[in-house]
C-alpha cells in the first residue's frame, strides 16, 4: 500500500503544484475559469497557498505519515468546496478538473490510512 501511496502522493504534488504555480502567476485560462465561478483575485494566492501546502504534506507524508493523511484530508475538503462551487453555479464544463484532483486526494487519503 505504501508504494501505491507513494506514486500518487508524488503525481498528485507535481499536479498540486502545477495549479498552484498557475494560480500565483494568474494564468488567463485559470483566471477567466475562476473568477466567472465568482472567486476574487484576491483569493488566488489562498487557494495557490493551500495547493501547495497539500502538496508539500503529501510529499512529507512519505515519511511522517500522518502529515500525509492530514494533507490528504485537507485536499479531500478542498476539491469537495471546488466542486460544490462548480455544482452551485452549474458549471459542469468545469466540474472535470475538479474531479481530476479530487479524486486522486481520496486515493492518497484511502492509501495513506492503510499505510498506516
Amino acid at each position: 500500500m505504501f508504494i501505491a501511496y507513494a506514486v500518487i502522493a508524488v503525481l498528485l504534488a507535481i499536479a498540486l503544484g502545477a495549479s498552484g504555480y498557475a494560480k500565483l502567476t494568474r494564468n488567463e485560462r485559470i483566471v477567466t475559469g475562476l473568477t466567472g465561478l465568482g472567486v476574487p483575485l484576491g483569493l488566488f494566492p489562498f487557494l495557490a497557498a493551500c495547493e501547495i501546502a497539500g502538496a508539500v504534506g503529501l510529499l512529507i507524508g512519505l515519511w511522517y505519515a500522518p502529515l500525509g493523511i492530514a494533507a490528504a484530508v485537507g485536499l479531500v475538503l478542498y476539491f469537495v468546496g471546488a466542486l460544490g462551487t462548480h455544482l452551485v453555479k452549474r458549471d459542469f464544463k468545469g466540474m472535470p478538473n475538479a474531479l481530476i484532483m479530487f479524486v486522486p486526494s481520496v486515493a492518497a487519503l484511502v492509501l495513506g490510512l492503510a499505510s498506516l
